[in-house]
């Protein structure tokens, strides 16, 4: 896999090229109370994300990450390449947990450029990225494909 780099400046649409794949800058750490209250928030029940008990049991011995955090920090990782001058999302598709996560690991995000289109308007064009979510031990835990409406340099900045 080839990674491409980008900085602030080159996160237009005419900056990305289909195949090249980004490995953005910073991780996060998941706290035990990033994944409580935002499973509260949406009021996710399932006791694997709550119970420390019930969890001794299970084969992992430990709480599980709710999936929706997970997801919620890889593309967060991710946005400050891939959404900087993102006008809209237009969908999150192909949603894959591929490994559980725990509290404690931490998240890296990478993205691969899929596809490049023209948009029905002049100003921006839609990219199709997979974000890839890696742990600390380069394990894979998510994979996505998100498009988006990302503003065109020459109708933005080189008027």
């Amino acid at each position: 896999m080839k990674l491409a780099a980008l900085t602030a400046d080159d996160n237009y649409f005419e900056n990305f090229d289909v195949g090249a794949v980004y490995k953005h800058a910073r991780g996060k750490t998941v706290e035990p109370l990033e994944n409580v209250l935002f499973t509260n928030l949406v009021m996710n029940t399932a006791a694997g994300h709550f119970d420390a008990h019930v969890m001794q049991s299970h084969p992992a011995r430990q709480r599980v990450v709710y999936g929706g955090v997970t997801i919620g920090i890889v593309i967060g990782l991710a946005m400050q390449d891939t959404g900087e001058n993102a006008i809209r999302e237009l969908g999150l598709d192909a949603i894959r947990l591929t490994r559980s996560v725990f509290h404690g690991d931490t998240l890296y995000a990478l993205s691969e450029v899929l596809e490049k289109k023209d948009a029905a308007r002049d100003d921006a064009g839609e990219v199709l990225f997979r974000h890839y979510g890696i742990n600390q031990n380069n394990e894979q835990v998510f994979q996505g494909d998100r498009r988006v409406l990302i503003k065109k340099r020459s109708a933005w900045i080189d008027r």
